[in-house]
């Protein structure tokens, strides 16, 4: 069998480790194929696999390049559990709880893992984590450099406490975003730009992906911020929107997707 599941952008500016939006870039995996030998054990996809009771080789394709803030790992954690709960029988809809609570655990936080799981828009506390259904029409425009940017290092960058107004900025923000997908309101959202708990201390260090936020916001998104610890930029566009904005980005050292939102994590083939 062939498992899929999405890459997802994380944090979705103001919903720092809250917030996730699943992407229609997989990561698949496939147990019993022998191309993911135990010599590479510390592959994300193999140590779900191996977490969750999986024994045999493990195959992998992944469309989503590591270090660029697209949940690599997140959606590598969650189709090694994903492939291993199938092998055992489990039908993956009765399951998706089991799974996220085991990726979430290799994971460390739950932005990525949780979209990469359930698909669409989720919502992660100390709690679980839900999706949210969204009414909205709306496409992502992903903006994806050259370079690499390590989550460690870039939330090495951030501070321990953060203002009593910062956070309430934050909080006002983040319900814009849900409301305005989840009721399919747009002007709902809000600016396009708003964060003050992580982008100002990664965004500095990145110059490149800033210009590529600002170009998106300029040309007509809904909302454009950094895509998990970066270094990719995302935005959210209506779909009429798409190419306009997409072409508004800079393309030196970089390239730019249209994406839909995708869905959770499914058995491509039995």
């Amino acid at each position: 069998m062939i498992i899929s599941a999405p890459a997802s952008s994380g944090n979705l500016g103001p919903g720092f480790d809250c917030l996730g939006l699943a992407l229609d870039i997989t990561m698949n995996v496939e147990p019993g194929a022998a191309t993911l030998p135990e010599a590479t054990g510390r592959h994300p996809a193999l140590v779900g696999y191996r977490e969750a009771g999986g024994n045999g080789p493990l195959g992998w394709d992944s469309k989503i390049p590591p270090g660029k803030g697209m949940g690599f790992s997140g959606a590598s954690y969650v189709a090694g559990v994903a492939a291993a709960f199938a092998e055992q029988g489990h039908e993956i809809d009765d399951v998706r709880d089991e799974i996220f609570a085991v990726a979430n655990e290799l994971e460390g936080h739950p932005d990525n893992a949780a979209p990469s799981t359930y698909g669409g828009l989720t919502i992660s506390t100390d709690s679980g984590s839900r999706r949210v259904p969204i009414k909205a029409d709306v496409q992502v425009v992903l903006w994806v450099p050259n370079f690499e940017v390590r989550t460690s290092a870039s939330r090495a960058a951030l501070p321990d406490t953060v203002s009593r107004s910062d956070a309430v900025f934050n909080l006002g923000r983040v319900a814009q975003f849900i409301a305005g997908l989840a009721t399919g309101d747009l002007t709902a959202l809000g600016e396009c730009l708003g964060d003050r708990l992580h982008e100002p201390y990664r965004l500095p260090a990145i110059p490149q992906t800033k210009d590529a936020i600002e170009a998106a916001c300029e040309a007509g998104a809904l909302r454009a911020f950094l895509s998990g610890s970066g270094p990719c930029a995302a935005a959210v566009v209506r779909p009429g929107d798409a190419d306009r904005v997409a072409a508004a980005m800079p393309t030196t050292d970089a390239h730019v997707k249209v994406l839909k939102v995708g869905e959770g994590v499914q058995v491509l083939a039995s």
